[in-house]
């Protein structure tokens, strides 16, 4: 292409937990891949929001773009940190990095994907919320150019933070998405919009995928994103929407600290009657992220103990060591000595205490930075609390008048949760693994890799 050729436009929908099976209750993204076409996506192993997209966008696996989770063990630290967001955690080349190639002054949107602050992207729109002195948390987000904030502010209202994550996720937080990606293509015209839209995950945790509330999810989302999609459709934007990964069915959950902990290897400290965990201590203990878990052996000598002491366990199908995490893409410093991957009906907890009277503070929080692993059971306010929403309705009471307030909603029980993430799927999951759409008739077909993506796109837009 040279370079006087305007690229194709493009908007890139990243519909987490978008299946086949799901589109049969999304009539206006279903019309899209009927005129269009669609197929199968391959996804990487872990199958969660950080890796995936980290693969979209540059192309390689996580053994290349270093993006091993949703978070990690940073040995250098000795603190385990999840949904960092600076987008110099990830190797590689970005998918604009090669679209500027081929075209000087190629302009990218990027509204919601993970990894977009410090990224090398014309416009951002980022979750980022307001951390007061007094430790009070409020709603907000970031913006590049850093005056497009409070123009989205006026226009749509402050980034509903409380929508996006925690027992009120729903679909306000997706429809605001929708919004200000339907704002920043009229006003600003980028050249590739991705916008993030997390409504599936959230009921498909909480109920599991063939749940008729689900399925509502599905339709309700359909509902709210085909405002943008008429808008793509009137400007001749090629649409692309595609899944991380797709949420299957669960009913068990592995709490593979506790049983590194009963064997001896993994170490906690106390304060205040409350037990923490003490990674840089432990001989081994796991960052759980959903069905995977990076288990951090610090000795080499403790490895044989840790794999004894994790193999047989009900829930775990198998133990990555280096070899089966290379043969994984997952053979990357950040990755843990081995890997974990649960049952298909499992999933990991983080949970490393053994008695909840002696849990930390922030476990019964919504509180995705302290807590040394992933856990959907914020996604729920605590149903053995009679007095759980009086303590909801007094914290959001206090929190309006200014004052500091503790939300402590989320259960200590994480046996409701049935729906879960991360292995990679298998050969007959097709109607419930991850799925590409496009707006383009005979785009895609067959089976797209993951790896695939960035190239695919390049092509979508002419400059490949």
């Amino acid at each position: 292409m040279s370079d006087t050729a305007h690229p194709t436009p493009l908007l890139v929908l990243d519909v987490v937990g978008l299946t086949p099976q799901l589109l049969d209750h999304m009539p206006h993204l279903k019309r899209l891949a009927q005129s269009g076409s669609h197929a199968p996506l391959g996804t990487v192993l872990p199958a969660v929001t950080c890796a995936a997209q980290s693969t979209f966008l540059t192309g390689t696996l996580p053994s290349e773009h270093g993006i091993v989770g949703n978070g990690w063990y940073f040995r250098e630290l000795g603190d385990v940190l999840l949904w960092r967001q600076h987008n110099g955690l990830v190797s590689g080349d970005r998918l604009w990095d090669a679209a500027r190639r081929a075209h000087p002054g190629y302009t990218v949107a990027n509204i919601c994907w993970w990894y977009a602050m410090g990224a090398d992207t014309d416009i951002t729109v980022t979750p980022r919320p307001i951390y007061y002195a007094d430790g009070r948390k409020e709603p907000d987000c970031y913006t590049r150019p850093p005056a497009l904030h409070d123009e989205l502010t006026e226009k749509l209202g402050t980034f509903p933070l409380f929508h996006f994550w925690g027992p009120g996720a729903d679909l306000v937080s997706s429809q605001w998405i929708v919004d200000a990606t339907r704002h920043i293509i009229r006003t600003r015209a980028p050249d590739l919009a991705l916008c993030y839209l997390p409504h599936l995950d959230y009921d498909l945790q909480r109920y599991g995928p063939d749940d008729p509330r689900s399925h509502r999810a599905a339709a309700d989302l359909d509902t709210a994103m085909a405002p943008l999609l008429a808008d793509a459709n009137a400007e001749g934007r090629t649409v692309v929407a595609l899944s991380e990964y797709g949420i299957t069915r669960v009913n068990r959950h592995v709490d593979i600290n506790r049983v590194l902990r009963r064997a001896g290897l993994l170490e906690i400290h106390t304060q205040d009657g409350m037990e923490y965990l003490d990674p840089m201590a432990s001989r081994a203990f796991a960052v759980a992220d959903h069905q995977i878990a990076h288990v951090y052996v610090r000795r080499p000598e403790d490895l044989d103990a840790t794999r004894a002491a994790l193999t047989g366990v009900p829930g775990i199908e198998q133990l990555l060591d280096d070899e089966g995490k290379k043969a994984h893409g997952l053979d990357h410093p950040r990755s843990g000595e081995l890997v974990a991957v649960a049952e298909p009906d499992a999933w990991f907890t983080y949970y490393y205490w053994l008695d909840d009277a002696r849990a930390p503070d922030f476990a019964q929080l919504v509180d995705i930075h302290r807590k040394p692993g992933y856990d959907p059971a914020e996604l729920f306010m605590d149903p053995l609390d009679p007095y759980v929403r009086l303590k909801a309705a007094t914290a959001i009471a206090r929190k309006k008048l200014g004052m500091r307030y503790r939300l402590a909603v989320v259960p200590l029980d994480p046996s409701p949760i049935r729906g879960s993430h991360g292995r990679l799927p298998t050969s007959d999951d097709t109607d419930t693994g991850p799925l590409i759409v496009c707006s383009t008739p005979r785009a895609v077909s067959g089976r797209v890799a993951a790896t695939d993506v960035k190239s695919l796109l390049l092509r979508l837009a002419g400059l490949h």
